[in-house]
């Protein structure tokens, strides 16, 4: 299994990027599949996930600015970023695994594999 992020880069605050996450040895329609990010001295959160059942998950703090997507034909998740905010800047992380806990959200522990990560940097 290989999980390749691409996209990250550096943008404005108020700007947009969209993040890619092309997977091989899996198929992302029968696997949740979720953007982590890291902020240098933070812990690894959650940012958007999709799963085979209904409903995308999104982080409180990016709500209504990230949108994600998926296209079978390609194998690759999408992350659409808009209206950049400088505390985006981060390591994004692309996961895949059996699914995470709809109470709790999505936790690393629940991901079995992981792609190399891209940086956003998000200037003000």
């Amino acid at each position: 299994v290989q999980l390749v992020e691409s996209g990250g880069g550096l943008a404005q605050a108020g700007g947009s990027l969209r993040l890619s996450c092309a997977a091989s040895g899996l198929s992302v329609g029968d696997w949740a599949i979720c953007w982590f990010r890291q902020a240098p001295g933070k812990e690894r959160e959650g940012v958007s996930c999709t799963e085979p059942r209904p409903g995308t998950y999104y982080a409180d703090s990016v709500k209504g600015r990230f949108t994600l997507s998926s296209d079978g034909a390609k194998n690759t998740v999408y992350l659409q970023m808009n209206s950049l905010k400088p505390e985006d800047t981060a390591v994004y992380y692309c996961a895949a695994g059996p699914g995470w806990d709809q109470l709790q959200g999505p936790r690393v522990v629940d991901f079995n594999y992981w792609g190399q990560g891209t940086q956003v940097t998000v200037s003000s």
